[in-house]
């Protein structure tokens, strides 16, 4: 049923502007976490070679940009707030702004795709929790509903694959392996959600578009302990994997993104292109999404759904997700941190 909204919040992972952001915001992203100390230290050098700077805050300073323009031309003419798990700006700090601009009702537009306990159950926490600190005067704030198979997602991936499959010459296009990656996450939290289920359909899509039958989902940023089971092929064991079948070509498309993540910089971009070219297999990376205007124009549907009613479409065998997940939905138990880890 349509609402009445008076704002759209835009809600991300953050990421580290500079090096003295780096150690503060990992800590934010591993609070709680049962994450091996050693692990939070070699993320933190991979943000140095990149100055400390992850490209996730500006490509989200792109989009909101975009969609501001969208909205104020063709409507809902709607204010956009921007706010963050794990970096500034902060959700809480965001939220206060928007109870002391007077809003009331926000629809919230998040950064994940897909259904699952950190792409969408932890989210809706990290809102309440945010409205907490802020108060009474805090806005109700409603989330848009997943969106992986929307065609304002699909297509700009396709989009995206076919150019990197063009990179490829012609006689050995159709041999190339085709990557589409996403990230891991421990099995037991995969086992509670429906994240790889959308992540084959979402493959299996793309590949019929670009009709490309050489495709596998793989997972990449694993970040656990080595004793608990998480997603997998690895990226980097699907590429030793694939050198051992004599592949010349692969293409990776970071699927699980809809921008660039320091995640997918040095884990694509430079751990496994290394890895591949020291194996003699010709690298391409797919783009994400982005600013690319049918994505954008993607997230204004989104709401117009919540809005007007405008009919939702989608791709695919699944029906689109309601609008109010189930109390059960994208459930996991995090197990205790071990003392050894503290």
């Amino acid at each position: 049923m349509s609402q009445s909204y008076d704002a759209i919040l835009f809600v991300s992972f953050g990421g580290p502007e500079g090096m003295t952001d780096v150690m503060p915001f990992l800590q934010n992203v591993l609070r709680g976490k049962n994450v091996p100390p050693e692990r939070m230290h070699n993320v933190a050098r991979h943000y140095e070679l990149f100055g400390g700077v992850s490209p996730i805050n500006e490509q989200n300073r792109q989009i909101i940009a975009a969609l501001t323009a969208l909205l104020a031309a063709e409507g809902p003419n709607l204010p956009v707030y921007w706010g963050n798990r794990n970096w500034h700006p902060m959700l809480a700090e965001t939220i206060k702004r928007m109870a002391d601009d007077g809003i009331k009702h926000a629809l919230a537009f998040v950064t994940s795709a897909y259904s699952s306990f950190s792409g969408c159950r932890q989210y809706l926490g990290n809102i309440e929790e945010a409205r907490a600190v802020v108060g009474p005067s805090a806005p109700v704030i409603d989330k848009i509903r997943a969106y992986f198979d929307h065609p304002g997602f699909i297509g700009p991936n396709v989009e995206n694959v076919t150019a990197a499959l063009g990179q490829i010459p012609a006689s050995r296009r159709d041999l190339a392996y085709l990557g589409f990656t996403a990230h891991s996450m421990p099995i037991a939290m995969a086992d509670g959600c429906d994240y790889v289920a959308q992540l084959e359909e979402v493959g299996g899509l793309i590949a019929k578009s670009v009709f490309h039958a050489n495709w596998t989902i793989v997972y990449q940023s694993r970040s656990g302990p080595p004793d608990q089971p998480w997603l997998g092929p690895d990226v980097c064991d699907y590429i030793r994997a694939i050198a051992k079948l004599g592949a010349r070509d692969v293409v990776l498309a970071p699927v699980g993104f809809i921008s660039d993540h320091l995640e997918v910089k040095y884990d694509l971009d430079t751990e496994a292109r290394l890895l591949a070219e020291s194996l003699d297999i010709n690298f391409i990376r797919a783009a994400t999404p982005g600013t690319q205007p049918k994505f954008v124009r993607m997230i204004r549907e989104l709401i117009l759904e919540r809005t007007v009613d405008k009919p939702r479409r989608y791709l695919g065998r699944y029906e689109p997700r309601p609008d109010v997940c189930w109390p059960d939905c994208c459930s996991y138990d995090i197990p205790a941190r071990p003392a050894a880890a503290d």
